[in-house]
């Protein structure tokens, strides 16, 4: 998944290796194809289209259509980020290596998670598969690993030790661990917005309110991040210093404009996030406020019928 010198590009139908040119948009069709992310999102689609189609199949089933779109949309979204021009780019230019990891995490994730891939596994599913699918959805590490209170952790740790640390380094000396990095932001993405796009079926549902504070509490883990990458005096990472290109903004300024956009990209998506979590938290107060209503007139009704019993009894008793 992460670029090499040499990238690959599509000119008038023909594919041709050259060194990697100044980023601008006349170099946007530049691709850098894989093969084990490809290969791995080929299966990924592959198997869930299988199920969505199994389920189709079965009498009085189904899957819902929305569903596929938004799992097939997040995995065109992942392709984007890795094999597009972002995924050639993304070991030389640190603002685009920010922009291709805001799109797995807060984007592809979301999408995946909308997906419901999960519940898909265990109702497609058959046999001894299904059993084994529907045990381990069941199992006290289904339960932690699914929990939101896991997947905040996750995020709260993993986003500065990704960003911050030695770790980054690695991912653009080793392809393996960059690779890794990508699946990692997948599947933290993914576990991270389940609870709250609350799609799938899950033993700990928030309700909106606690919906909104979840992603709330989020948000200052990118400004944190985004800002102590802006505010750094020298380059932190020393790839970018033996690797340095000879084109583009200086090392410091790449860094600076990667942490704006870790900072004011990754707060700006969480907000529009909680566009969708508030309209829920109102439409949510309206029915409770329903209910409630319905429960006081229901009381209220009971007693009006109490008090006219006792007052039908009143003049019996006393004949």
């Amino acid at each position: 998944m992460s670029a090499s010198p040499v990238a690959v590009v599509a000119v008038v139908g023909h594919v041709v290796a050259t060194t990697l040119p100044p980023l601008d948009w006349s170099h946007l069709g530049i691709t850098e194809v894989g093969a084990v992310p490809t290969v791995l999102m080929v299966v990924a689609l592959a198997a869930y289209l299988w199920g969505a189609r199994r389920l189709h199949r079965r009498p009085g089933a189904g899957w819902p259509a929305h569903r596929t779109v938004a799992f097939v949309a997040g995995m065109v979204v992942t392709a984007f980020a890795i094999e597009s021009f972002v995924g050639a780019y993304d070991d030389v230019l640190f603002y685009d290596h920010m922009i291709q990891h805001l799109l797995l995490i807060m984007i592809a994730g979301p999408l995946f998670a909308l997906g419901a891939p999960l519940d898909l596994l265990v109702t497609a599913t058959g046999g001894r598969a299904h059993r084994i699918a529907e045990r381990a959805m069941r199992s006290r590490t289904a339960e932690v690993v699914g929990h939101p209170i896991s997947s905040f952790v996750l995020y709260f740790a993993l986003i500065p030790v990704t960003h911050l640390t030695v770790f980054y380094n690695w991912t653009l000396e080793y392809d393996l661990v960059h690779d890794l990095e990508h699946i990692l932001f997948l599947v933290m993405g993914y576990l991270f917005f389940r609870p709250v796009v609350a799609v799938e079926s899950s033993r700990h549902p928030l309700i909106p309110p606690l919906q909104l504070l979840y992603v709330a509490l989020a948000v200052p883990v990118d400004t944190f991040t985004g800002l102590a990458l802006t505010s750094t005096t020298h380059e932190i990472f020393p790839y970018y210093l033996t690797h340095h290109r000879s084109w583009g903004p200086s090392l410091l300024t790449d860094l600076h404009a990667g942490g704006a956009i870790m900072w004011v990209g990754g707060d700006s998506l969480m907000f529009l996030i909680m566009i969708p979590i508030v309209l829920r938290w109102v439409r949510y107060e309206d029915v409770r406020t329903a209910e409630i209503d319905a429960e006081l007139d229901a009381e209220l009704d009971a007693e009006l019928d109490a008090l006219q019993g006792e007052g039908h009894q009143g003049p019996d008793h006393a004949s």
